[in-house]
Formats: C-alpha cells, structure tokens, sequence
C-alpha cells in the first residue's frame, strides 16, 4: 500500500508524462505536490521504485518509467479501450477514494477532488487541514498542477463574485502574483481567501467587500497554499 504523499506523486509523474512525453524534473516535482526539498522527492521515488510501480531508465536524464498505478486510479487507456469497444463514458463521481488524476479523465468527463473544509472569507478561521468530502470537477477546470477544494465561509469576497456557501477550486502553489486570490496561512495557524498585493516591509491581504478592513502582515506571517482557479455554486 502507498502512502498518500508517494501515491500523489506516481500520479503527478504519470499525469506529466501523459501530457508531455517526458519525465518532470525534481523541481516541478516538488512544486507539484508543495513540498519543502528535492530530498523528499527522492526518497518518495525510492519507494515507488522499491514497490515496482516506477522504474529508472539508465543513461537518459529524468528519465522515469511508470509501470503501474494504484488499482483504483482509472487510466486513460482504459477508458479509451472501452469507448473504442463501445463501452458508455461515465463520469467517476462515484469512484470511491480516487483523487486528482487529470492525465487519466477524458476531456468533458470528471475528477474527483478532495474538499479540505471551510475557509474563510471573512476574518481568518484555524487552518483547514482535514478532508471532509469530494466533488467532480470537469477536466476543463484544472491545470497541470494539483488543485483542492473548499467551501467558503464568510462574504468579505463578494465583489470577485465568490459568496458564502461556494466551493472554490484552489491550485496548488506556495507563489503567486499581485491581484491573485490566493489561499493565505497566517501565522502558521489560520487561513483565509483574499487577494494578494505587497507594498514595501509588508504583505496586504486584501478583502472585496467595503465592509472589510485589508490584513497588513510582515511577509514572514503569511504563506501562499494556493490561488483560485475556478468556482461551484449552488443556486
């Protein structure tokens, strides 16, 4: 059995490879799955190695193979061997425990992303961590890198269209730019969906609602763990 950080990863290399042909370095690695050093990225794919589900190929620089997946991830030859058989294309909402796959999901069909809690819009709740629930998300929605979800607390951000009750789609990433609404972690202990602007000795999490004050923090209590992507509603 994998564990959930080596499991992430064999997905990660085969989504990469699928799209691109080619192995990701250690650095889009450890971008990809939000990790601290190259080290860690090593030792996980020591392990994939170890468990036969990733191969080295000699003499060819980031050259990895993957030779299976976890049973429950659906691959995207399968699915084309059983639409080419005339087998039905059907989303895997039901999938069970499967996670973000986007190389393995047919454009137009689903994948089901882990929904980390609440955050809030509003003034900064403790940090979400736990897995609470899933959701289908159409290809279409996600990029390259690894995306989550979480249901919005609070109306601070109503002016960029995101209200109380919404689930956001967040990508992955610990950078982003000025302008971007970003999932912030302040203080290593609550977070919190603003928008992203710095000025000189200091970071503004910045709300869009008038009725909200703008967050002024040093840089160093303030974390990027994600930026907005896209956006559910229930009417």
């Amino acid at each position: 059995m994998l564990t959930k950080k080596q499991r992430d990863l064999l997905i990660f290399i085969n989504d990469y490879i699928q799209k691109t042909g080619l192995s990701p370095s250690f650095e889009e690695m450890k971008l990809g799955l939000d990790l601290k050093s190259k080290s860690g990225i090593h030792r996980l794919i020591n392990a994939l190695v170890e468990r036969g589900f990733l191969e080295r190929l000699p003499n060819k620089a980031r050259a990895l193979e993957v030779k299976k997946l976890p049973e429950n991830v659906v691959s995207l030859q399968a699915q084309q061997a059983a639409n080419a058989g005339g087998g039905s294309r059907r989303a895997p909402a039901g999938a069970g425990n499967l996670r973000p796959s986007y190389g393995h999901a047919i454009a137009g069909e689903l994948v089901q992303l882990p929904i980390h809690g609440k955050i809030a819009a509003g003034t900064p709740i403790e940090a979400v961590r736990q897995e609470v629930d899933t959701i289908g998300v159409p290809m279409s929605m996600l990029g390259m890198q690894p995306c989550y979800a979480l249901s919005i607390e609070g109306d601070s951000m109503i002016k960029a269209g995101i209200m109380d009750g919404d689930i956001v789609i967040i990508e992955k990433c610990d950078r982003a730019n000025d302008g971007d609404i970003v999932v912030a972690l302040v203080n290593e202990e609550e977070v919190t969906l603003k928008r992203l602007r710095r000025e000189v000795g200091q970071v503004v999490l910045m709300p869009e609602n008038d009725a909200y004050q703008p967050i002024r923090l040093p840089p160093q209590a303030v974390r990027i763990q994600g930026r907005l992507r896209s956006l559910f509603r229930n009417y």
